[in-house]
């Protein structure tokens, strides 16, 4: 990994246990394209901290709007597979240029389902030419905002104390916690199965959901270290093959239930 050279020791290390971590197989084909989705987790180095690339969603958007998201979106019938899929929407959200000498694919690690039955599958991938970042800008109709994050501050939210953070008590940060938020909710998606939303305070709009969990497992693999807070709700599935099968299992009640109210 030549290209890594100017990055820290640190930094360096941690790319390179994500790398090692490898591309995750996992068996999707029987979703539908609509149902698959392909994220970009881009990392760059800055003032020797690593830092995740994050957008603020429009907030005309139907779904999920104005909340953090990474870049990314639902496959094409033309897409060969989530890694293109990923660029090609980071191209379009955000204007990352598409097959750039300096963005290094990593790893593709396990999907993530959402609460709209989409599973999200994160690229994992590293900048070595910050000025790349300084040619972006939001696609109005999807975007309104792009930011950066601490990848660490996922394990330990107090690494953000001397960033320039939203401001307590605006729409960017409404909760009373002063970095980190969480509460634990049941979820219809997997059969009413427990799951804790962590919400974490940024620059930008609050890092929450799916895309936290993505960027927390991300940060596990990479450091090699646990969260400093209680990362899953007492009952919570943690595997992916977990949720999973009880998605399918909730997916397949819902498939019968019209011939169960048929026959009755």
């Amino acid at each position: 990994m030549n290209s890594l050279e100017h990055f820290t020791a640190e930094n360096q290390a941690v790319l390179g246990r994500i790398k090692a971590h490898g591309h995750q197989i996992t068996d999707l084909s029987s979703r539908p394209r609509k149902a698959l989705a392909g994220v970009l987790v881009l990392l760059f180095e800055q003032d020797g901290q690593l830092r995740i690339l994050l957008t603020t969603r429009s907030k005309l958007l139907r779904t999920h709007a104005g909340q953090t998201a990474l870049p990314g979106g639902k496959m094409d019938e033309e897409d060969k597979d989530v890694i293109q899929t990923a660029f090609r929407e980071a191209h379009e959200e955000v204007g990352l240029p598409l097959d750039c000498p300096h963005i290094h694919v990593i790893a593709v690690l396990e999907p993530f389902i959402s609460m709209h039955k989409i599973a999200a599958i994160p690229v994992v991938a590293f900048l070595t030419d910050n000025s790349v970042l300084e040619h972006l800008h939001p696609e109005e109709s999807e975007v309104s905002r792009i930011f950066s994050h601490p990848l660490r501050a996922m394990l330990d939210p107090t690494l953000v104390r001397d960033e320039p953070l939203a401001e307590a008590g605006s729409e960017d940060w409404i909760y009373p916690e002063d970095l980190h938020n969480t509460n634990d909710v049941q979820l219809p998606v997997i059969g009413n199965a427990w799951y804790r939303m962590h919400r974490f305070r940024s620059t930008g709009s609050p890092v929450k959901g799916l895309t936290s969990d993505i960027l927390i497992l991300t940060a596990e693999i990479g450091y090699a270290e646990a969260t400093t807070y209680e990362r899953f709700a007492p009952g919570q599935l943690r595997s992916f093959q977990d949720v999973l099968a009880a998605f399918l299992a909730e997916e397949a009640k819902i498939a019968i239930q019209p011939t169960s109210i048929a026959s009755a």
